[in-house]
């Protein structure tokens, strides 16, 4: 099929009912009528020779070929739209704009407060939404444009998929200042000791503290298991266990708790921390410009 037999602006429909789901939401999103909507698509699926879509009660569900199409047409789209934008100056003073980011919350803390605080005084008019993500989207949501950047630890990703380390940091022991056998030192026999807190989203499994002491034959008692940092730390606070966390944070969450932050009694690997983007937004002036505050902030 030569080029020239396509209209491009068919794809921006097939894109958006694929997002919205229905054809009535897709009108309202591309702002032209429902017949508009149905007859761009009923063009589409004449040049493919394939549905694209079919009805399952108000929705529309994708084909094998839709699914497989999704990807590339949302990229080149993107790519365009990058294109298009270019040449124009990035101005973060007066630019109107939503980034969206995906960041644990772990990262939440210590990231979004320097953040704000220099947006607010730098470029008032720019937005952070924050979201979770699962690993395994991180891709197709980058991809998508659904999601601008990404912070998070190491790991593996596709050739389309940049990366850069923007901070490491360290495990930390989080202790009562009253614990009656622990002062400004903590021995491992002592820390192996003691009842543990181990904060994770998992429902079962070790932490990452725990893969380094079953490396030396080594295991601890895991007391509390918990979801969040902040609940642990406010446990340690009021009890003797003992809960080991990243440094920076275990510093933002312990500011106004009766803690002290020791050295964890093993040596681990450091903790780094790595910033995502997509190909396509390699040289997008204000990606660039957010990915440049960021590294520095971490920094």
């Amino acid at each position: 099929m030569h080029m020239s037999r396509v209209d491009l602006n068919l794809f921006v429909v097939f894109e958006t009912i694929y997002t919205e789901g229905t054809l009535t939401k897709a009108s309202h999103k591309l702002n032209l009528t429902q017949p508009a909507v149905s007859h761009a698509l009923a063009r589409l699926r004449d040049l493919l020779k394939d549905p694209l879509f079919t009805r399952q009660g108000m929705g529309m569900v994708p084909t094998p070929l839709a699914r497989n199409l999704i990807g590339p047409v949302r990229q080149a789209l993107q790519t365009l739209e990058i294109s298009l934008h270019e040449q124009a100056q990035f101005d973060p003073l007066h630019t109107n704009r939503t980034f969206t980011l995906g960041l644990r919350d772990v990262l939440e803390a210590t990231a979004l407060p320097p953040l704000l605080m220099y947006l607010q005084q730098h470029a008032p008019q720019i937005d952070i939404a924050s979201v979770r993500v699962d690993r395994r989207d991180i891709e197709s949501e980058l991809a998508s444009g659904t999601l601008d950047l990404v912070v998070d630890i190491p790991m593996p990703v596709g050739n389309d998929i940049r990366q850069q380390r923007i901070s490491c940091d360290r495990l930390v022991v989080v202790v009562n200042t009253t614990h009656p056998l622990i002062q400004d030192e903590l021995t491992l026999d002592t820390y192996l000791e003691q009842p543990h807190v181990l904060v994770s989203s998992r429902r079962k499994g070790p932490g990452l503290e725990d893969f380094e002491l079953n490396r030396q034959g080594l295991r601890r008692r895991i007391a509390l298991r918990c979801q969040h940092y902040f609940a642990a730390c406010r446990v340690v606070s009021q009890t003797h266990y003992l809960l080991t966390m990243p440094e920076q944070y275990a510093r933002v969450t312990n500011a106004q708790l009766n803690n002290r932050l020791l050295p964890f009694p093993l040596a681990t690997p450091r903790l780094d921390v790595h910033l995502y983007w997509h190909a396509n937004v390699d040289n997008d002036p204000a990606n660039r410009w957010l990915r440049e505050q960021l590294a520095e902030l971490f920094n």
